[in-house]
């Protein structure tokens, strides 16, 4: 798992790239950064997998100042790095936001994406969550924020977002890391200042349109982004939709195993879809 980085559009861009074979981007969303995905890239075999860091998140904090990083313009930004690594076509993966920026890209540039996995992602009306429309309310407040009370802040996320206590704790040293090098909390009010359910909006009528393979897996008692939606995205996508019986919001990190398993039977089904085309 090789930490990679290219000035792409005058912009640095960040992502972890491992393997060869199928182009799988893995995107994150927030708080989390390709770290997210740290547990699921290893179990994932004769792909090449690329976490994707979202300009303005993780280590690309310091890259998203004085640019626009709503989930609309993390799309192109990731269109324009897959072009610079020439690939051309690729399979999209999201979790929370990074759902988002996968869904936009499949809706505006069908021709680049080969299949879409959704896990606890945003879609349609379904964020911001109220948490985050209250960080939102209290900017100004919590932009000033000292890092032990910005740190409290994610600890309460990623205690209410996780199954695994200890995987909580874990996540959250790692995650509150490049906040702590990066202003604390006014580079999350940043992010969140940037947020608008609009972009998820311009494109649900489009999910049904897409006809490209794809699956959804859903922590079943996530209390951020509800099953309802998952199950929304199942039927609109007209894909499968496995159930993580006792899950909450971070999938990825929380059950590594069943999230690498239905990546790898969406990677299977794109391979035979175009086996079957090129037969054609």
């Amino acid at each position: 798992m090789n930490s990679k980085t290219a000035t792409i559009d005058g912009i640095p861009m960040r992502w972890l790239d491992q393997g060869e074979g199928t182009p799988l981007v893995l995107i994150h969303g927030i708080p989390t950064s390709p770290a997210l995905w740290r547990h699921v890239m290893p179990k994932l075999k004769g792909v090449r997998c690329l976490a994707f860091e979202m300009v303005g998140y993780g280590d690309s904090i310091g890259a998203g100042e004085g640019r626009d990083i709503s989930i609309a313009q993390q799309s192109s930004y990731m269109l324009a790095w897959l072009t610079h690594l020439g690939i051309e076509r690729a399979i999209f993966a999201g979790h929370d936001l990074g759902g988002g920026v996968a869904q936009i890209a499949a809706v505006r540039h069908p021709e680049r994406c080969a299949g879409l996995f959704l896990t606890n992602a945003i879609g349609y009306d379904s964020w911001p969550i109220p948490s985050v429309k209250a960080i939102n309310a209290a900017a100004p407040l919590v932009s000033h924020l000292p890092n032990t009370a910005g740190k409290q802040i994610l600890r309460t996320l990623m205690y209410r977002g996780h199954d695994d206590s200890a995987l909580a704790k874990e996540s959250l040293e790692l995650h509150w890391q490049p906040y702590a090098r990066h202003a604390g909390a006014a580079s999350l009010v940043r992010q969140i200042e940037a947020l608008n359910v609009k972009d998820t909006l311009s494109v649900a009528e489009a999910l049904p349109e897409l006809k490209i393979p794809a699956r959804v897996a859903w922590g079943v008692d996530d209390m951020f982004q509800k099953i309802a939606y998952g199950e929304r995205f199942a039927e609109d996508l007209n894909a499968p939709l496995h159930r993580i019986e006792g899950g909450l919001h971070f999938t990825p990190e929380d059950h590594p195993d069943e999230i690498a398993e239905q990546l790898m039977l969406l990677v299977e089904t794109v391979r035979q879809s175009d086996s079957a085309s090129e037969s054609h």
